[in-house]
């Protein structure tokens, strides 16, 4: 009797708690709550352009005595092969207003991206003190 018993006996061991009913096991849900936060895109800054560095500029003025001076030693052959170039006084000038222009068109770029360097520096300012 007891080998008849037996296969019973495990059919109820492995069918467990099924055999009453129970209800099955349901976890609780929470509802998903979505949080939109939009942030700008960061500025991009161009690097600052590489200071200027010149070469250094000889500057000789020609006058009639010094003129004078080079002709005579240019027919005894002891002139030196320099090139000369003449500029007038308003070509001088010119030359001078044509620099000063160049000077105020970098000050103003530069003007500009030290504008847009601050503006990026105070909006990463405002997001760290709204990240706290």
């Amino acid at each position: 009797m007891s080998l008849k018993l037996l296969p019973i006996l495990l059919l109820i061991i492995c069918s467990g708690c099924s055999l009453l009913g129970s209800k099955p096991y349901v976890p609780e849900v929470k509802p998903v709550e979505v949080v939109t936060i939009t942030k700008p895109a960061a500025v991009y800054h161009p690097p600052l352009p590489n200071k200027i560095f010149t070469k250094p500029v000889e500057w000789t003025v020609l006058t009639p005595s010094t003129m004078t001076e080079y002709l005579n030693d240019l027919e005894k052959g002891e002139a030196p092969t320099n090139v000369y170039y003449g500029v007038s006084p308003m070509g001088y000038e010119n030359l001078a207003l044509n620099m000063a222009e160049l000077k105020r068109y970098i000050r103003q770029v530069l003007s500009i991206i030290n504008y847009y360097q601050d503006l990026d520096k105070a909006n990463t300012k405002e997001e760290e003190k709204e990240g706290e």
